[in-house]
């Protein structure tokens, strides 16, 4: 996910994290400054759900807007399947442990 706080901000005129969070004040979230420059300035790794109606609501967008799909860094991220053995089909391994015990046959 990509974070597009500071573009919808400038779509609206708002050029300043300060003005920022004086219009989310107005609207009834108040963010200490520690917590706007890491909204502003980058990617937060947490945004409470009531806090991001607030902001799509001062910024008159969607959740669609700010937070932009990126699928193909996703997919970049996942591991890689490893080849099947040559009869076609994986072996699967049981793991023991914390008193369980292989199952019926």
């Amino acid at each position: 996910m990509r974070w597009n706080l500071r573009m919808k901000a400038a779509e609206r005129g708002i050029w300043k994290s300060a003005e920022m969070r004086r219009r989310l004040a107005e609207a009834g979230l108040e963010i200490s400054t520690g917590k706007m420059s890491a909204l502003w300035t980058g990617t937060p790794t947490t945004v409470r759900l009531d806090d991001l109606d607030i902001i799509c609501l001062v910024l008159e967008c969607t959740t669609a807007e700010l937070l932009i799909h990126e699928p193909e860094v996703a997919m970049a991220r996942c591991p890689k399947p490893e080849p099947e053995a040559a009869t076609g089909s994986a072996t699967v391994v049981p793991r023991l442990g914390r008193g369980r015990t292989l199952p019926p046959i």
